[in-house]
């Protein structure tokens, strides 16, 4: 199957909220997705579609063949999923949580969850209410990988990890897919790490409007200028600002004290022409290098 997940013209609501307006899109089998969002943009409601936990307003919405909203047990079966917390029941030991998951699964490893275990150091009697949060998530992903899913859905992978496991979590993760040719769709609020190994980016903003970029292609073409500014107020930058992104194809504008941080897909030459006749310091202006950080800030906006 090509496409484990196809999307077509999906409205979802929330009263008169829009959450999305005619999303379409096809997750390709065996690459990994960014799902990147400020909170509140639906990120967590795609997820409850994806799984039939929600069902949308109007559109399609297939996994695995499946209508979502209608997913059978063998279907689901055949999906991994991390719902927002490396959740596990805390009373059961590392061996007993592995015991107990497996029955449910037909194509389960044990050797795949306990090769990722051992690497804590931990004996198997050791309790899971005893664990850190990133000793947990790797429990957690050892669950998840030993179900040898063809599609895994990972909410919020990062929440509660520091630097070291999330690193980890990446490492395995990427390990795992070179033998398994999954799909994998995936949420986080710490975007830095996904610059290395997520294949495509989607932008869910507010309003219900939605972007869909191969992470390479996004950022070679997504740009960041910075230029010096005269005015003597915030507000006069603010009212400059809104009638260039009005008028432009410019995605957003950061005010600084004395300078403006510039977004945009065009290159430096029109956004050059763009604001040249503003009140701004063009000898100073430049293209600045950004991380996926940067651009995921300089794309969605700092507030």
């Amino acid at each position: 199957m090509q496409y484990p997940v196809i999307i077509e013209n999906l409205c979802h609501a929330y009263k008169d909220f829009p959450v999305y307006d005619s999303l379409s899109m096809r997750f390709e089998k065996g690459k990994i997705y960014g799902v990147l969002g400020k909170n509140g943009v639906g990120k967590t409601t795609l997820i409850k579609i994806l799984m039939g936990f929600l069902r949308p307003v109007s559109g399609k919405c297939s996994v695995l063949g499946e209508p979502s909203h209608a997913l059978s047990a063998q279907t689901r079966n055949k999906i991994a999923l991390l719902f927002e917390r490396h959740l596990a029941y805390e009373f059961f030991t590392i061996e007993q949580a592995e015991k107990y998951t497996s029955q449910f699964y037909s194509n389960w490893n044990k050797d795949i969850f306990y090769d990722l275990v051992n690497r804590l150091r931990l004996p198997y009697s050791h309790k899971i209410a005893y664990m850190s949060e990133g000793q947990r998530s790797q429990v957690v992903l050892g669950l998840l990988l030993a179900q040898q899913a063809e599609l895994l859905i990972l909410d919020d992978y990062s929440m509660g990890l520091d630097a070291g496991y999330r690193s980890l979590f990446i490492d395995y993760l990427q390990e795992y897919l070179k033998e398994n040719n999954a799909t994998v769709i995936l949420t986080s609020h710490v975007v830095q790490n996904m610059e290395s190994f997520v294949d495509d980016i989607l932008f869910l903003e507010k309003g219900g409007k939605t972007a869909h970029y191969a992470l390479p292609e996004f950022m070679r073409t997504f740009h960041c200028y910075t230029v010096g500014h005269q005015y003597q107020t915030f507000q006069d930058a603010a009212n400059a600002v809104q009638k260039i992104i009005k008028r432009h194809e410019i995605k957003n504008i950061e005010i600084h004290g004395n300078y403006l941080e510039i977004y945009s897909f065009l290159p430096k030459a029109a956004v050059c022409e763009v604001i040249g006749n503003l009140s701004l310091d063009m000898a100073g202006f430049m293209e600045v290098p950004m991380s996926l950080e940067d651009a995921f800030i300089g794309y969605t906006g700092r507030y």
